[in-house]
């Protein structure tokens, strides 16, 4: 890989991922570990860009307040670059549905038939699927990120609303 194309990466990536634990909070260990296992593959492979703004790399700091997603974008040296409240309320049936798909998923590999899990995991994927679309669609002209990207940010916000 030529030097001109890590530049290139690495002006479109998230290198850094920090959560507000005041404001999001963490029950669990086992919520705590799903949070950290999401941002570990978000962070592992990612597109991230602001629509306008200078380029990355990035740093992501996270925080809930008034049902919204607070997202400060900001560079790895403490360079603020941009503040953007996301409101959850258009993904809460998402969320909700999606958690109440991956249930009957658990239940299912059990006991059910593999054409019967197959089914239920193609419903799970179309729901992440539907999320990650959201996601793009809600953050157009802010901030760019590919379908993988999305569908890893929407992850990570499901394993935000965890209850366990």
């Amino acid at each position: 890989m030529s030097d001109e194309t890590k530049n290139e990466e690495n002006t479109t990536r998230l290198i850094e991922i920090h959560l507000d634990e005041d404001s999001i909070g963490s029950n669990s260990p086992e919520i705590h570990h799903e949070r950290e296992v999401a941002i570990f593959d978000l962070l592992e492979d990612n597109f991230f860009s602001l629509a306008k703004g200078p380029g990355g790399p990035y740093r992501l700091d996270l925080s809930i307040q008034d049902a919204k997603l607070v997202m400060q974008v900001g560079r790895s040296d403490e360079t603020g670059l941009m503040h953007y409240a996301l409101s959850l309320t258009p993904f809460r049936k998402i969320v909700k549905d999606y958690f109440l798909v991956c249930e009957s998923y658990f239940e299912a590999i059990k006991t059910a038939s593999p054409a019967k899990i197959e089914a239920i995991d193609m419903g799970r994927r179309g729901l992440h699927d539907d999320g990650s679309r959201l996601l793009m669609d809600r953050l157009e002209n802010k901030i760019n990120l590919d379908f993988d990207t999305a569908r890893r940010l929407f992850t990570l916000i499901c394993a935000l609303h965890w209850r366990g």
